[in-house]
């Protein structure tokens, strides 16, 4: 691993803050100073923070810095979200693109294709996302807020379903360099990501039309207040997306693990579909809907040549996928729209 002199941290402390300015510059003329001035003021405060917590950050940003450039690169946002080039890409390009995406590994979501560089993430993101496209439909030039974005797969999707703006948040640094990948090959699409976790929207924005959560409410202590959070965010008359794991009951009630859940350790609670729509009504939306129900699959979620630690599989009972390896009911995803008044 190559080492980073001072001169390469200013150069890529300079590259992030141009980021951040670039993401201002976009987001600006969609919204009044008075909506958008006090939040963003907390986002550059806290932006250069937030690579100081990953010690790989620096190595992450000499891998964007040296991405191959391509001419006249096409975007499509299919199952796979894909950039490709009319300009033949020579030998040495694409096995140096190869290398340094794979640097960027474990990739969680996707599936993407980098110039013939195919991601087969641990996620087949577009299972999910076409069982949530077919209840929502367009976007329909909106303004479109994705909270937990990862990097941002589902961003790209949003932006082929109609919107006119997509802003991700998700802290992981990882994820905004994968994102940033992606975004390299496609610089004037009106999509960003900034690495910040909810906590940015204690602000009463009501700025989004559309604000989607997904796999965010379970890692929330406070599901309420994670809920809150998003109502602060969507304009009024505005849209939530809130896509999580559900128990697969009928009752009002709440799975509360004890320690993991799938081997995950920040799983708070686990509610029934009825308990999240009580939740939503509690928050204060209207016009609340289960759009789905499904049980997460082995062909969803599995280990890939770019996630090759533990996945799904190993954390489901191996005598009953019925049940994860604790014993807790096995891993269920439910999707609901609401409304803000």
């Amino acid at each position: 691993m190559k080492v980073i002199d001072s001169s390469e941290q200013t150069s890529f402390t300079r590259a992030r803050q141009n980021y951040l300015k670039d993401a201002k510059t976009l987001m600006s003329p969609y919204f009044s100073q008075k909506e958008f001035g006090s939040w963003w003021k907390d986002i550059e405060t806290g932006f250069e923070a937030a690579f100081l917590r990953y010690g790989q950050a620096d190595q992450w940003e000499l891998l964007l810095s040296q991405l191959p450039e391509f001419t006249d690169v096409t975007l499509s946002c299919g199952d796979t979200v894909s950039v490709s080039s009319e300009q033949a890409a020579d030998n040495i390009n694409i096995i140096k693109l190869n290398s340094h995406l794979r640097s960027l590994m474990p990739w969680r979501k996707g599936p993407f294709n980098f110039h013939g560089v195919t991601i087969d993430a641990e996620w087949q993101s577009n299972l999910k996302w076409d069982r949530i496209s077919r209840a929502i439909g367009d976007l329909d030039n909106a303004a479109v807020l994705d909270v937990g974005c990862g990097n941002g797969y589902y961003a790209w999707r949003m932006l082929d379903a109609g919107a006119k703006l997509v802003v991700g948040l998700d802290p992981s640094i990882l994820c905004l360099s994968q994102f940033r990948a992606m975004k390299f090959y496609q610089q004037d699409a009106p999509i960003t990501v900034l690495p910040v976790g909810t906590e940015s929207l204690e602000y009463s924005l009501n700025i989004f039309d559309v604000v989607f959560s997904m796999g965010v409410l379970y890692h929330r202590r406070d599901p309420l207040e994670h809920l809150s959070q998003l109502m602060r965010a969507v304009s009024k008359g505005g849209r939530i997306v809130l896509e999580t794991l559900v128990i697969d009951s009928d009752g009002v009630e709440v799975l509360i693990p004890k320690e993991r859940y799938a081997q995950m350790r920040n799983v708070w609670s686990v509610p029934s579909p009825k308990q999240i729509m009580k939740w939503l009504s509690l928050a204060g939306f209207v016009n609340i809907q289960c759009i789905d129900k499904t049980v997460t699959s082995l062909q969803e979620q599995r280990s890939t040549s770019w996630m090759t630690s533990y996945s799904l599989e190993n954390f489901l009972d191996p005598e009953n996928h019925d049940l994860t390896i604790e014993g807790y009911p096995a891993p269920v995803r439910a999707c609901f729209i609401a409304d803000a008044p």
